[in-house]
């Protein structure tokens, strides 16, 4: 049992980068299959499946994402922001720019987990989970 579900979601997911693998498997939540989604979205993994066979709640199988020219991984870093023992939250005009616009802040807000660019749009804030550059 892990305290923070999220940062290992976001370490198997850095450790299969580093290692150059293709394909990581992470425990399910909703949360993380909404992260998962997002990541998709913006192009930072080439695809996902969930499988629910595993357990209760299943699993993530990702597909990770690399340049066909460089073979460097697409994600350069994943960072977590917003830890249990220290929540970090933002108000829809505080909501931070990462590598000016380049990266994404993922925030969790009450319409949902989005990235901080849709939360500015819709004006409204929430806990800075994480940022992907």
């Amino acid at each position: 049992m892990t305290t923070d579900p999220i940062a290992d979601y976001l370490t198997r997911l850095r450790n299969a980068i580093h290692a150059n693998h293709r394909v990581v498997e992470i425990p399910a939540s909703n949360l993380k299959k909404e992260i998962t989604k997002i990541l998709f979205d913006q192009g930072y993994i080439l695809s996902y499946k969930f499988e629910d066979d595993n357990g209760p709640q299943g699993t993530i199988k990702i597909a990770i994402k690399y340049d066909k020219v460089t073979k460097e991984p697409v994600i350069r870093k994943i960072q977590r922001i917003s830890k249990p023992g220290l929540r970090k939250y933002a108000s829809s005009t505080e909501l931070p720019r990462i590598l000016n616009g380049l990266g994404i802040a993922i925030v969790s807000t009450s319409h949902g987990v989005m990235t901080g660019k849709q939360a500015k749009a819709e004006n409204v804030g929430g806990e800075l989970l994480c940022y992907v550059y």
